[in-house]
């Protein structure tokens, strides 16, 4: 049970380093600088993806599992693409906090 816990705390922990450190080092479209919510809720989508993937090479995770977190990914990229329809392209900042949420959850998922 603790290896599941601190695999899980890492790989979240590990995300948000990712996101801290490419963010400002990545360069920047016009787009990611219009919209840097939605561009964070993206990039850390595209990890996730990247993370299941993983997973599944490894053996850690069958194709079963991972197609369940890919439709819950899928679900969060729809309703933050169906949020900033809603508000000018843009998500505010407590849909940001949602949807980081949800994110969140698929991302211990992927870590067990």
């Amino acid at each position: 049970m603790l290896k599941i816990s601190t695999k899980a705390v890492l790989a979240t922990t590990l995300t948000g380093l990712i996101i801290a450190t490419t963010s400002s080092a990545m360069a920047e479209t016009n787009w990611q600088k219009n919209h840097p919510r939605r561009a964070e809720v993206n990039h850390r989508l595209n990890n996730q993806d990247r993370r299941i993937h993983n997973e599944v090479k490894e053996g850690e995770m069958t194709k079963q599992q991972a197609g369940q977190l890919h439709r819950q990914d899928r679900q969060i990229r729809q309703e933050e693409r169906d949020m900033a329809s809603q508000n000018g392209g843009h998500i505010t900042k407590q849909e940001d906090r949602t949807l980081n949420q949800q994110e969140n959850h698929v991302s211990q998922e992927i870590g067990k």
